[in-house]
C-alpha cells in the first residue's frame, strides 16, 4: 500500500503533467481531496518539490494558500545531474535518495536498471555496518560520486574517480 506522501506527490505530478508543466493547487483543498491535514501537503512540497529535484514552487499571498508549481525545464541531462550535484547537501535519507531517484526516472535521465543499482548501493540494508549517525553522509558521499560519474563517464573509464 502507497504512503500518503506518495499519493499527495503521485496527485501533483498528474496535476503538473495535464497542465503542461505547471499547476496551481491549494494546500486545503488538495489536503481534504486525499484525507489528511494541509501540513502534509506543504511537507510533501518541501521535501519532494525542491529546485534540486528540479520544481520551482511559489507560494501565493491571499487567494485561500494557492500554490504554483512548475517543473523547471531542463537543458540536458548533464546540466540537470551537475545542478543537482551542486544543490545536494552533506545527508540524504534512503527516503529523499529514493525520490532523486524515481525524478531522474522520470525525466530519463537514467535507466531504470541504473536506478535499481544505484538504490541498491545507498540503501539501509547495503550501509548495514556503517554507524547510524553516519549512514545519511555516507549515502550522500555515494549518490554524488555515483551522479558525477553519470557527468563524466570517461574519467571514470580512465581510472580518475575524483572524491
Amino acid at each position: 500500500m502507497a504512503r500518503l506522501s506518495d499519493v499527495i506527490e503521485c496527485l501533483i505530478k498528474q496535476m503538473i503533467e495535464e497542465n503542461d508543466g505547471a499547476a496551481v493547487i491549494s494546500r486545503s483543498l488538495l489536503a481534504e481531496q486525499v484525507n489528511c491535514v494541509p501540513s502534509q501537503i506543504t511537507y510533501v512540497l518541501s521535501t519532494r518539490f525542491t529546485n534540486g529535484q528540479g520544481y520551482l514552487v511559489e507560494s501565493r499571498r491571499g487567494g485561500g494558500g494557492q500554490i504554483r508549481i512548475a517543473r523547471i525545464k531542463r537543458v540536458s541531462s548533464t546540466d540537470y545531474l551537475m545542478h543537482t550535484v551542486n544543490s545536494l547537501g552533506d545527508v540524504l535519507s534512503q527516503q529523499e535518495a529514493e525520490v532523486y531517484l524515481q525524478n531522474f526516472l522520470d525525466y530519463q535521465i537514467i535507466s531504470p536498471r541504473q536506478a535499481q543499482l544505484m538504490m541498491a548501493a545507498i540503501s539501509d540494508k547495503a550501509l548495514i555496518r556503517i554507524e547510524p549517525d553516519r549512514k545519511a553522509a555516507v549515502r550522500m558521499d555515494i549518490l554524488k560520486n555515483m551522479l558525477i560519474s553519470l557527468i563524466a563517464p570517461e574519467s571514470f573509464r580512465k581510472g580518475n574517480y575524483g572524491g
